[in-house]
């Protein structure tokens, strides 16, 4: 085709659909049983020409009536049962915008798959029937709903057609509505609607002239989406996969973009580690891209061989960066979604980010009365879809944001160790960090010198690290061996197995570097008090017994080295007397 008298490019006219990004808006429905939500989604997708017609058809009887509910009503358990059960996504569009929408059930049962329905929403729809008014479920959801930080929320007083469009009927409902938005600080628009015959879903309602509003479609259409800054110093990347895409690179950090910008140059810190360094390559898939923003999926490569493993975040290594915390200590709101109840002192496993830790519940502050929405202090225990503000304690670090700050950095959920079962979902909303240690900490000094405490007590301090084979073979030595120093008047004590498992979130059998150095300051403690500390561990390489010898070093206490065999065929006293000598020498 050959184009004559071509307009310059100055005065090409450009549509405005092409300049400006198509928006994608994530909702998630909400309410009571028999509510009408799956009606109301099967009318947005019919009336929006957003159904294929081998769909449409499947669900047409002979007269030619559709039934809207079952164009979201997936399972056959659902169509069987009359109720949603699990959360569907739908999608439908219009000519200036795309949706995503959660048919999020409203039974009880199943509340926990609000959570999942609502965690990426922005904005929610509450749905209550005209007849009965809001109920004890919709509060729940609507809690839900403002507890993972949707902080827009639009209801639908549904079924109107069955009360003859009564406009004091939905005064009166209206009401009940503004009084649950200002429990939970928020406005809710109100919308009247009859979903099964379109009115005020997305166009006006004939039969309702007392409503100038606008249609549900809409308040959708006009809801403004902001998306975060894209600023690098609110970097967050949770590492979810390290690899070496071929022989001779570097090694790769991949994972999706929580928060923040990366690009090639950039400072990066890994945490918790502390270790920093340069972004030297940068993969998302498209060669044209020179800086990820979030939520985008990116693999980087950095200039250094820092130790950097599945379950690290890297952040920003700005000098005005906004930092996470890292803690082991938190505050958070949790729903229990489990049969069980839960109580102060049960241990769980806890999934944040992509890594997982041993949590324990530290107390349970307050319980939300989801009649009321007041709190009720003091709880024993929870029981199910029970919300309520709970301290939580993990065996490790975590890398935590407040869920205000980060959607993504400050969920978590608590899985049941043994079936591997979500039992809470829970977002957190204060964290205390733990105390920062470099790789020779500032020990608190004691009033009592080192020479002086000898004087006292007529013994120096020690530790004895008892490697190699993890067999019962080296537990029996360290056992031997306390009994030979306490037999000759030496204090002595072992430091590792049951004496610190679980007391301390110390696993000596877990043979990484964490426990190895946990294991090492708390034996130095014991040797700075004059103690003969005597640490058995199942296995820990050269470089980790190197890192424990710095923090015992760094304090001048004696450190001997005793490796058992597997195949030791010396008796465990035999054994400890050796390793006795060696001390006395």
């Amino acid at each position: 085709m050959t184009i004559t008298n071509p307009l310059p490019v100055s005065d090409v006219p450009v549509s405005p659909a092409a300049t400006v990004p198509r928006q994608l808006l994530r909702i998630a429905t909400a309410g009571s049983v028999d509510d009408g939500k799956s009606t109301l989604i099967g009318r947005l997708l019919h009336d929006t020409d957003s159904l294929p017609l081998d769909h449409l058809d499947a669900v047409t009887d002979e007269e030619g009536v559709a039934d809207l509910a079952a164009l979201s009503d997936g399972l056959r358990a659902e169509r069987e049962q009359g109720i949603t059960i699990d959360v569907a996504y739908r999608f439908f569009s219009t000519p200036s915008r795309s949706y995503v929408l959660a048919d999020t059930p409203g039974h009880e049962r199943y509340t926990r798959n609000m959570f999942t329905g609502a965690s990426n929403a922005n904005v929610a729809i509450l749905l209550v029937d005209a007849r009965a008014g809001v109920l004890r479920q919709t509060r729940r959801h609507a809690r839900i709903a403002t507890l993972v930080g949707v902080d827009r929320l639009v209801a639908t007083v549904n079924k109107m057609d069955l009360i003859d469009f009564d406009e004091s009927r939905f005064r009166d409902v209206e009401r009940e509505l503004a009084e649950l938005g200002a429990r939970l600080g928020t406005e809710i628009l109100v919308i009247p609607i009859a979903a099964k015959l379109g009115d005020n879903v997305v166009e006006p309602s004939t039969t309702m002239p007392w409503y100038t509003g606008p249609t549900l479609l809409d308040h959708l259409e006009s809801i403004d989406l902001v998306a975060p800054a894209p600023v690098a110093t609110e970097l967050r990347l949770p590492v979810q996969w390290v690899s070496r895409p071929t022989d001779g690179e570097r090694r790769r950090y991949t994972g999706r973009l929580s928060a923040g910008t990366v690009r090639i140059g950039d400072s990066i810190v890994a945490l918790p580690s502390g270790s920093r360094s340069v972004v030297t390559a940068l993969d998302t898939l498209d060669d044209a891209r020179d800086v990820a923003v979030a939520p985008l999926s990116v693999s980087v490569e950095l200039a250094d061989d820092i130790d950097v493993a599945r379950g690290d975040v890297l952040v920003s290594g700005e000098p005005d960066a906004h930092l996470p915390t890292l803690a082991r200590e938190f505050d958070a709101t949790v729903c229990w979604l489990a049969e069980a109840p839960l109580g102060v002192g049960d241990r769980l496993a806890l999934k944040h980010t992509t890594t997982t830790v041993r949590a324990t519940v530290q107390r349970i502050h307050s319980r939300l009365d989801p009649e009321t929405l007041d709190e009720h202090p003091g709880s024993e225990n929870l029981s199910l879809n029970d919300i309520a503000r709970v301290t939580l304690r993990t065996s490790a670090v975590i890398v935590a944001d407040d869920y205000a700050d980060n959607r993504d950095s400050g969920a978590f959920i608590l899985l049941d160790e043994h079936t591997n079962d979500t039992v809470a979902a829970g977002i957190i909303e204060g964290s205390r960090a733990v105390l920062d240690r470099s790789d020779t900490p500032s020990w608190v000094p004691s009033s009592i010198t080192p020479e002086e405490r000898v004087r006292r007590t007529g013994q120096h301090g020690a530790t004895i690290w008892l490697t190699g084979h993890p067999s019962s073979h080296k537990a029996a030595v360290a056992v031997a061996l306390e009994d030979a120093l306490t037999a000759s008047g030496r204090t002595a004590y072992i430091v590792g197995g049951d004496n610190v498992r679980g007391v301390l979130d110390i696993d000596a059998a877990a043979g990484t570097r964490a426990a190895t150095v946990q294991l090492a300051r708390l034996a130095r403690l014991f040797a700075d008090a004059g103690v003969v500390a005597i640490v058995p561990i199942s296995s820990a390489d050269g470089e980790d017994l190197a890192a424990a010898r710095v923090e015992i070093a760094a304090a001048g206490i004696p450190v001997t080295d005793h490796r058992v065999d597997a195949d030791d065929t010396a008796a465990p006293a035999e054994v400890a007397a050796a390793v006795l000598r060696g001390l006395e020498q």
